[in-house]
């Protein structure tokens, strides 16, 4: 079954799945970047990780 086409639907709820992801882990990486060095480092993030990957600015 995996050489079986999926169809339109399928094909488009997967898209937007995946937009949904990008965009959940843009936010997040946003707010990660808020937090200082000694936190990051203690949850297992460095900041010059996070800066490589796509963030967005969460203001609330």
């Amino acid at each position: 079954m995996a050489t079986r086409n999926n169809g339109f639907f399928r094909n488009a709820y997967n898209a937007l799945v995946a937009a949904r992801q990008r965009q959940a882990s843009s936010y997040v990486n946003g707010a990660l970047l808020m937090l200082d060095d000694e936190t990051l480092k203690a949850h297992g993030y460095s900041r010059a990780e996070l800066r490589k990957q796509p963030h967005t600015a969460s203001y609330y």
